[in-house]
This record gives structure tokens, C-alpha cells and sequence, in this order.
């Protein structure tokens, strides 16, 4: 006799079809495992150019969205790399076909860039909208990486005349003074993040015009003070790690026709115990003015590796705990 429980279990061919299965399945069906892992309630197997899927109706149809979304991304960017199917699976699938075209400019290699999630997306509006935004949320939310793309954009339109990159540099319990070289080679891997980002977004030799003749200026918050930024696009990274005078300070120098981000990340303050962030005091006091955004962001918008998800909810439900 039939178990009740599978009568509903039904069978549906999906064909790969103009596309080379290994870049769907991968090697030693590789792609497809980590796929397997998203639908645990589906059997999932590939013949040749083709997957059967096995299991309820509404879960084969949850499949084939995000199926005809992987299709259509390595029909569009010629790669799907895990990465890429772990994103893709994360997200909202009516989401993500709706934001297909929310190019925020093509970076070096023709890739191109795109505010990812909804959060990320309303960084965006955000931004268009008010000329100060804070964004705060946990690591690889892609936080930085946008507000990086909305500055190149806005560089690319003419929008500003210079992008200015600034960390303040916390140690976070290494010594500044036994690494070797001068000032610039120990600051630099504090910048690091945000030439990485830059380097997606520019091509090498227009990066490189743009910083020698300081378009594109990074540079610690400290080198902040006693400037006014006029026309410029400035983000302020990691800012968790500013104290009140360095924050306040900061934010006093907005000129003219200047967009401001501070991205940061209140889990991760590496300041001594005793001495509030002066991002925490700025949200508390900035808050609710008027031209003034502030975004947060979560674990939905983590787009690394799926288990980055998992280590922020296991740290925030410790945390509660205490």
C-alpha cells in the first residue's frame, strides 16, 4: 500500500540546454551537491544534459525559479561560480529577477556591479535621497563594497570631482610599531578592503592616474583633520572603531555638494572597553535628523560563504545569552 505521506511526490525533467552542464554541475557534480543542500527534500539527478527533480510540487517549483535564475546568470556573466549559487539561493527569487537590471556600473573586465539584496539595494536609494547614510550591519553584508560602487558611479557621472577612503587605524590587538616599513606600508593593509573594492570597479591604469593624482584619495581618518570635502564622494570605513572626537570630527568636515557613507559593524569594536564607539553615539544622537539616513543591515544580506550566515546568528544568539 502507498504511503500517504508521498502521494504527492511528482517528477520533472529540467534540460541544460545552451550551456555546458559542467558549469551548472561542476566537476565530480560538485555544484550540483552544494545545490542539493538548499532542497534537502527534493532527490536531485543529473543525466547527462539534464536534472530530474523528485518531490512535492510546491518544492519543485521553489527549484525551478532559482533553477532558471542560475541559467540565467551564466547565460549573462559566463560564469557560475558557488559563490554565485550560494547567492542566488540566499536571495528572494522574484527579487532578484525584478533587480536584474540595477546596474551600478561596469567595473574592469566588463563585470558588472550591482547592489545585490533589498538592503543593499535601499543603500541606493538611500544615498540619492539624503547626502549622509549610515549603514551598519556584520561583516559581508557588502556594505563597504556598495558604498565603494556608488562612489565610482558617482565619480563616473561627474556627480563629484574626488573620492575620499578613510578607516580609522584601530589596532585590534596587533602593535603598529613592530610592523615593518614606514607609515604608509603599515597603514596600508587597514586600507586594503577598500583597494580590493576599487580594483573590481576601475581599470589598473585609471586606478592608478586617479590616486597619483589624488581623485581617488585613501587615506587613515587621522589625515582627516582640517580638510572641508567639497564635491566629494567620501566613505567612512569600519567606523565602529571611531572614537567621539574622531567621528565628530568627521562628520564636520562635509563641504559643498558631498555625499557621506560610514559603514560599520557594532559587533566588532576593537576599541578599549572603557571608551564608547563614536559610531554607536552618532546613531544615538543622529538618528532621527532630518537628511540623515541610517541603514541596517543582516545576515540576509551576507553574500560569502553560506556559513557566514550561520556564525553570525550562533554569535548573536551567545550574545543574547549574557
Amino acid at each position: 500500500m502507498r504511503d500517504p505521506k508521498v502521494t504527492n511526490l511528482s517528477e520533472r525533467i529540467f534540460p541544460l540546454q545552451n550551456v555546458d552542464p559542467l558549469d551548472v554541475l561542476g566537476a565530480q557534480n560538485k555544484k550540483l551537491s552544494l545545490i542539493k543542500t538548499y532542497f534537502p527534500q527534493i532527490k536531485l539527478i543529473s543525466r547527462g544534459n539534464k536534472i530530474t527533480a523528485i518531490g512535492p510540487d510546491e518544492l519543485i517549483d521553489q527549484f525551478e525559479l532559482k533553477f532558471n535564475l542560475m541559467l540565467e546568470h551564466l547565460n549573462k556573466y559566463n560564469q557560475l561560480t558557488e559563490g554565485h549559487i550560494e547567492r542566488l539561493m540566499a536571495e528572494d527569487a522574484k527579487e532578484l529577477s525584478e533587480a536584474g537590471g540595477d546596474v551600478l556600473l561596469h567595473g574592469t573586465n566588463g563585470r558588472m556591479i550591482r547592489a545585490r539584496t533589498a538592503n543593499q539595494r535601499k543603500m541606493v536609494e538611500l544615498i540619492d535621497k539624503n547626502d549622509l547614510l549610515f549603514a551598519v550591519g556584520p561583516a559581508g553584508t557588502g556594505k563597504t563594497y556598495t558604498a565603494v560602487a556608488l562612489a565610482a558611479r558617482a565619480l563616473r557621472r561627474k556627480e563629484v570631482r574626488k573620492i575620499v577612503l578613510t578607516r580609522p587605524a584601530v589596532e585590534a590587538g596587533e602593535n603598529l610599531g613592530f610592523l615593518p616599513g614606514d607609515l604608509k606600508e603599515k597603514l596600508d593593509p587597514y586600507l586594503q578592503p577598500l583597494y580590493d573594492a576599487l580594483r573590481d570597479m576601475i581599470p589598473n591604469e585609471k586606478l592608478q592616474y586617479y590616486i597619483e593624482n589624488h581623485i581617488i584619495q585613501i587615506a587613515p581618518l587621522a589625515f582627516m583633520r582640517g580638510r572641508t570635502l567639497d564635491n566629494a564622494f567620501v566613505i567612512l570605513d569600519e567606523a565602529q572603531n571611531t572614537t567621539h572626537a574622531q567621528m565628530k570630527m568627521f562628520l564636520t568636515r562635509m563641504g559643498k555638494s558631498a555625499k557621506f557613507v560610514i559603514t560599520g559593524d557594532a559587533s566588532q569594536i576593537d576599541l578599549p572597553r572603557n571608551q564608547r564607539s563614536g559610531l554607536l553615539e552618532a546613531l544615538s544622537i543622529l538618528g532621527n535628523v532630518d537628511g540623515i539616513s541610517v541603514l541596517e543591515l543582516d545576515e540576509k544580506d551576507v553574500i560569502r560563504h553560506r556559513l557566514v550566515k550561520k556564525v553570525i546568528k550562533a554569535y548573536d544568539k551567545n550574545e543574547k545569552k549574557d
